[in-house]
């Protein structure tokens, strides 16, 4: 059976396409659990946005190997790196340290890019809007980042309204977090489930061969794999 079919119960060699899914998918270790989810009951198509983040290059090589993985051939590499030229993160402007250790500085983090998530869904919902999509799949959780105002569960309540309101009145496009709540032990937990491909994923904010095990990120991720009880796949500088 293909991907895009599944088995309807009661009706013995009748199948029906599965609904497609637009996962917005970074090529991190959230979004591919995220990823993994949205499979269960939707057919997908993959969406990828380079925003001049420092760690491009390894994100993008991230993405196409989860891509490749899992056979999906509908993918969507978009050139974001305007958010790049703005600035005002850590992430994307060098003269702004990464933050190192499990924690980041209350309030509002130097690693939060300003109205990325709005940017990444408004570009992933035009091209669901083509597609036909019914959903749409981010891995966004609160937990892990409490201080990015974009990760909040009003947000994407927010913006479900906006997409209502702003697609044709036929599109129906629902836009499911199934991480939101889960701390990153219970996103582990949840991809070792889901026999999601977590060596293929990279999370490191600094280096693009081996992760830097110092910053934020990969610290977290540590902590997460610890938690979970078992060791992280992927290779590190330090730990």
């Amino acid at each position: 059976m293909s991907e895009s079919e599944e088995n309807i119960s009661g009706e013995e060699g009748v199948t029906h396409p599965k609904p497609l899914a637009v996962v917005l998918l970074s090529g991190g270790l959230d979004s591919c659990v995220a990823a993994a989810a949205a499979r269960r009951d939707f057919e997908v198509a993959l969406f990828h946005g380079n925003y001049g983040q420092r760690t491009v290059a390894r994100e993008l090589a991230a993405f196409r190997a989860l891509a490749a993985f899992w056979g999906v051939k509908r993918l969507l590499e978009a050139d974001l790196g305007f958010l790049g030229r703005i600035g005002g993160s850590s992430l994307t402007d060098t003269h702004v340290p990464v933050p190192v250790g499990e924690v980041e500085p209350p309030g509002i983090p130097p690693t939060y890019v300003p109205f990325r998530n709005s940017v990444f869904l408004a570009a992933a919902v035009a091209w669901a809007e083509v597609l036909g999509a019914k959903a749409l799949f981010i891995g966004a959780n609160i937990l892990d980042n409490p201080g990015y105002p974009d990760c909040r569960p009003e947000y994407f309540a927010a913006f479900s309204r906006v997409i209502e309101l702003g697609t044709r009145p036929e599109t129906e496009i629902a836009i499911h977090t199934p991480l939101i709540h889960l701390d990153k032990a219970g996103i582990i937990r949840l991809g070792l489930e889901l026999r999601a491909p977590l060596h293929l994923t990279w999370s490191c904010y600094q280096n693009e061969d081996a992760a830097c095990g110092v910053c934020s990120s990969c610290r977290l991720r540590l902590k997460g794999f610890a938690a979970a009880g078992i060791p992280d796949p992927i290779k590190y500088e330090h730990i």
